[in-house]
């Protein structure tokens, strides 16, 4: 199968799996997305177990404006082919905050230069790279991995800075990635404690 036959196969997997009560109720809660089939992660998850990973079919999916597709895509990417500049543009093309933590989840978090990005991201304007970056960090920080001291004094001042003006999302997130890392490092908890006030 050609990487236009596998895209194809996949759209009618999505069709017959299609939840409209799902679709509705995203589409009521503020997740609007150009075509939604509703498709629960289980479902999806079975769908990219019937394809190997591969680079060109995940950044074609990628490319569809649809919901699963782009879930799909993260599911599907090797991770030896995705390079940095690939993973700021896919960001840039992000339509939600769910898309954002299911590709942190499935994708960004297993990546070699994970950690690196992170801090990038966090430091940067864009609200959706801020909140790919804490959901990044979280994941991190529940795998176990340090911080060195320089590292973690901008973390802190960064979730500092940003946590007093973030909204919605992006405080949830940051309040997660805090509370992860607190759970790691206590000896930083009063600091924690008092950013988690404000």
């Amino acid at each position: 199968m050609n990487i236009a036959e596998e895209i194809r196969k996949i759209k009618q997997e999505l069709r017959l799996s299609m939840n409209g009560v799902a679709s509705a109720f995203m589409r009521e809660n503020g997740l609007n997305y150009k075509l939604n089939f509703g498709v629960e992660i289980p479902r999806l998850q079975s769908i990219a177990s019937e394809f190997q990973p591969n680079h060109e079919l995940a950044q074609a999916l990628w490319k569809e404006n649809i919901r699963e597709c782009k879930i799909l895509a993260g599911m599907l990417q090797p991770v030896d082919s995705f390079y940095p500049e690939i993973a700021e543009i896919w960001i840039e093309g992000m339509p939600t905050a769910e898309i954002a933590q299911l590709t942190v989840m499935n994708l960004f978090q297993k990546l070699p230069y994970a950690s690196e990005k992170a801090f990038q991201w966090i430091a940067r304007e864009e609200e959706m790279f801020q909140l790919c970056g804490y959901l990044l960090l979280a994941r991190l920080f529940m795998k176990g991995e340090p911080l060195n001291e320089r590292a973690e004094n901008e973390f802190l001042d960064q979730a500092g800075a940003t946590i007093a003006h973030a909204e919605g999302t992006l405080k949830k997130a940051i309040v997660n990635a805090l509370l992860k890392y607190e759970e790691i490092n206590k000896q930083r908890t009063q600091e924690i404690e008092n950013m988690l006030l404000q």
